[in-house]
């Protein structure tokens, strides 16, 4: 077995927003959280400052609609606190771009915080959600979609596929319980932070009750043409079997059943933190480039439909690949990496039947109560 991977070494998304500018499916489903946002934020108790993180939060470009949106309506309901706004990530993360989509210098300056705003202070933090990340019981409100899913080290690197959903059952076993004590740690680091009556409110991938989960709804398998291209690279010899393996995503798709197993017994020690689970959900959020491509009709040529829709599948993969290749000239993996990319955009135009990018979220709402059993 090789050393783990931290993850926090390895992992970005792209950065000079070309994360936030493909990832529109991502950005719906923030956007549609927000009615639990503003209903949590009136549960929350009314101090001087409210304080929010939002947790995994990448450029910030794919969230910053939704915060508007929420600090627009507190702001008319003569909410007029102080609002501070912590963006947490990797170290590797752009924060650059962050920042400046916060002051509308990049992106979509109609959802820039500090530009529309008074009394609003961004920070960032570049350490991973594994860990605790602000004081104890300062923050009111923690968020975090589309980012726990990735666990903190690499335990094993698969065999024969490139993600633990599809692995053999050695692999899928180690990735398993890697994402148990990371999903614990992640829970009682929130614990932690948050204030008496606090809310973390998370939209997690996963596995829904029918075995689905993102890529896997029914259409062509994107796990699987991801393994398809990267194994083919390697059967024609233009990468190396360490390569070919060295190329696993650091991920695992949780279950209903296993995000909601340390809460079900009162004496673990997350609910001995004070943490309760208030509600639970799955959401199937269809891949809106597969939808504009059907509305365009023959407005929209194949090949254009798999321009916009490898893309939204590059922004956060990338990544992986070009990791799993490191020790190579840069120039030398920029070329293999895309021609990987561009087998896969050659498949899709050649017959998009079946390719999209669903999303399947698991959607937890958890409060931390005001006594937590071990104080």
């Amino acid at each position: 077995m090789k050393t783990r991977i931290n993850t926090q070494a390895t992992l970005s998304m792209r950065g000079a927003g070309y994360y936030s500018e493909r990832t529109a499916g991502a950005r719906d489903v923030i956007n549609n959280a927000g009615p639990m946002i503003q209903a949590a934020i009136e549960e929350i108790p009314k101090d001087k400052i409210l304080r929010i993180a939002d947790f995994g939060a990448a450029d910030g470009g794919t969230s910053n609609q939704m915060w508007d949106n929420v600090i627009s309506k507190r702001r008319k309901a003569g909410d007029c606190r102080q609002i501070e706004m912590l963006y947490t990530d990797l170290p590797s993360n752009d924060f650059s771009s962050l920042f400046r989509m916060m002051q509308g210098m990049q992106g979509n300056s109609n959802f820039a915080l500090q530009k529309n705003h008074d009394n609003v202070f961004v920070h960032g933090c570049g350490t991973g959600f594994h860990q605790q990340l602000l004081s104890n019981s300062s923050l009111h409100l923690g968020f975090s979609a589309t980012a726990m899913h990735y666990v903190s080290s690499k335990p094993v690197e698969i065999p024969n596929h490139v993600h633990a959903a599809c692995a053999d059952i050695n692999s899928k076993t180690a990735f398993a319980k890697q994402a148990a004590v990371d999903w614990q740690n992640i829970l009682l680091a929130r614990a932690a932070e948050l204030v008496p009556g606090g809310r973390f409110i998370c939209l997690n991938f996963g596995i829904d009750a029918e075995g689905r989960y993102l890529g896997n709804t029914g259409g062509k398998h994107m796990f699987d043409h991801f393994h398809k291209f990267w194994r083919a690279l390697y059967e024609k010899g233009s990468i190396t079997k360490s390569e070919y393996e060295g190329a696993t995503f650091v991920q695992y798709y949780r279950t209903m059943e296993e995000f909601c197993a340390p809460f079900s017994d009162p004496n673990s020690d997350v609910s001995r933190a004070g943490l309760v689970l208030k509600s639970s959900s799955t959401k199937l959020t269809k891949c809106p480039y597969e939808a504009a491509f059907h509305d365009a009709g023959e407005g929209m040529s194949n090949r254009e439909y798999a321009e916009s829709l490898i893309p939204t599948m590059r922004s956060w993969s990338e990544t992986v690949f070009k990791t799993a290749l490191k020790g190579r000239d840069s120039s030398e993996i920029n070329k293999i990496v895309d021609d990987f990319y561009q087998a896969y955009s050659d498949e899709v135009a050649a017959d998009p039947k079946g390719h999209a990018m669903d999303y399947v979220h698991i959607i937890l709402d958890i409060e931390k109560t005001a006594a937590s059993m071990s104080s």
